[in-house]
């Protein structure tokens, strides 16, 4: 069993739980994101260019962690057009984390 998918899944997991932990951080307050702005957008950058890579290699390799991952693709392609507004924000955002979950057990169950 080739490795590609399971590391583009872990990493595009990794990515999107840096995105909310940073998000998180900033909500409460914590970090001041002001003049590092571009920190969370290049996190989700990462994030949906991993999440997008990684459906491609699931495809390719026929694995069902993809298709668990698939519903995380549409609040990633939303999120953008639905404004910075925190409880809308994070309900989007926070919406895409099943299927990293599930991707993830799917994908390391067999190791």
């Amino acid at each position: 069993m080739s490795g590609r998918a399971t590391a583009l899944i872990t990493a595009a997991a990794v990515s999107y739980a840096s995105n909310v932990a940073f998000g998180t951080a900033v909500a409460v307050g914590a970090i001041d994101n002001r003049r590092i702005r571009w920190v969370h957008h290049a996190l989700y950058v990462a994030t949906s260019s991993l999440t997008a890579v990684a459906l491609a290699a699931c495809a390719v390799e026929r694995r069902a962690a993809g298709l668990a991952l698939l519903p995380a693709a549409g609040p990633l392609a939303v999120l953008p057009y639905a404004g910075g507004r925190l409880r809308r924000h994070a309900a989007l955002a926070g919406s895409a984390a099943p299927a990293f979950a599930a991707a993830l057990v799917l994908t390391w169950r067999k190791r």
